[in-house]
């Protein structure tokens, strides 16, 4: 079985989902080294995380930085494959779909140690996406497939991965959702900790919360100008609270996206501060594959400014709405008249999925 595991992280989502993991592997008794690319590099974005999730401090930090996506992903690849070189693991633990996570698939699968990833099988259908793109690389250089639900489950047999005449020694497990256990273990934490609601004087139920950081938003001029009109018209009759990206931020100094009215542009805040935003807005919009399901975990109605997306099991129960900046809908209006979806639904497992993604490496690996 794998004894020592190199888990390579990089932006924030990813460290939300190892401060549940990393947890459940020490437990399991596997050894963990953590690889930290450097992909969110902003203190905002990064070293809070650490700090406030209990995730051990990174045994190598690589540094890379922001960069274009081969650029960042071939100095990733050359990174990380000096470490593995250097700490010979059993095995490498990847999140997600970013640039980090590619290149810590291929990086591993090119020196023969076995990749495990987690938040597999998702599947946008956009190939335009660099996200996308990653997700698939990922997927078919693995040989542990930690899946979320059952529909990434047969997205990846549609690939041949885990399906009948599959000739890779591979594993496609459906465990449940890492972001369900981190909301379910750090809720009361935030509700005890979370500072913004009170540094704001936030009413629950009284304000829309956005993140929009998507380089398909923030890079496109028309998009951007889109979607700031719609905060700002919404801010118009109710409170709209924006933890503004680092990305965004630098489209947003020149002015040319247009004024944002009434908008509360403020700083990124931490995962705790996320929650508590996140639980108690009216309603969310944004951009941000895991703020779609927060949203979700929290009960509250979500709108996705995208074309599609890999959360496909929200659209349908009604919690998220598609709603693209291109014009072709009222965003401020899709926002405005968001409300709540099915009740019952409760697609992404029962909380346990650290524990038995660490017991499937441990026992089976």
């Amino acid at each position: 079985m794998p004894g020592s595991i190199v888990t390579v992280l990089g932006a924030r989502p990813q460290f939300v989902k190892a401060a549940t993991v990393s947890r459940a592997l020490a437990a399991a008794g596997l050894r963990e080294s953590i690889v930290h690319t450097g992909q969110h590099y902003d203190s905002a974005m990064s070293a809070v995380f650490f700090e406030e999730l209990g995730i051990p401090a990174p045994t190598h930090h690589l540094g890379i930085g922001s960069g274009s996506h081969g650029a960042q992903t071939g100095a990733m690849l050359a990174a990380i494959e000096r470490v593995l070189v250097e700490s010979r693991p059993d095995a490498v633990l990847v999140y997600g779909d970013t640039n980090s996570t590619v290149a810590g698939a291929l990086a591993a699968a090119k020196l023969q140690v076995p990749v495990a990833h987690v938040e597999a099988g998702l599947r946008s259908f956009n190939r335009r996406m660099p996200e996308e793109l990653n997700r698939i690389a990922t997927d078919h250089l693995s040989t542990w497939l930690f899946c979320p639900t059952a529909t990434s489950v047969r997205n990846l047999a549609a690939e041949g991965i885990g399906a009948a005449g599959d000739r890779i020694a591979r594993q496609v497990c459906e465990v449940g959702d890492v972001m369900f256990d981190a909301t379910r273990h750090f809720g009361a934490l935030a509700a005890e900790r979370a500072r913004v609601g009170g540094s704001l004087e936030l009413e629950p139920g009284s304000f829309v919360l956005a993140t929009i950081h998507r380089a398909e938003n923030t890079d496109d001029h028309s998009r951007l100008v889109r979607i700031v009109e719609a905060l700002r018209r919404l801010a118009e009759a109710q409170r709209v609270i924006w933890p503004v990206h680092p990305r965004t931020r630098k489209q947003l100094a020149s002015g040319e996206a247009g004024s944002l009215g009434e908008v509360e542009a403020i700083d990124p805040v931490g995962y705790l501060d996320m929650l508590w935003l996140e639980r108690h807005a009216r309603v969310v919009m944004t951009d941000s594959g895991g703020v779609q399901k927060e949203a979700f975990f929290a009960g509250v109605p979500c709108v996705t400014v995208r074309d599609e997306t890999e959360w496909v099991e929200l659209v349908e129960s009604g919690w998220n709405r598609i709603a693209p900046p291109d014009g072709s809908c009222d965003l401020a209006a899709v926002v405005d008249a968001a409300t709540p979806g099915d009740p019952g639904f409760a697609p992404y497992g029962n909380g346990d999925a650290s524990r038995r993604i660490a017991e499937t490496l441990a026992d089976e690996g």
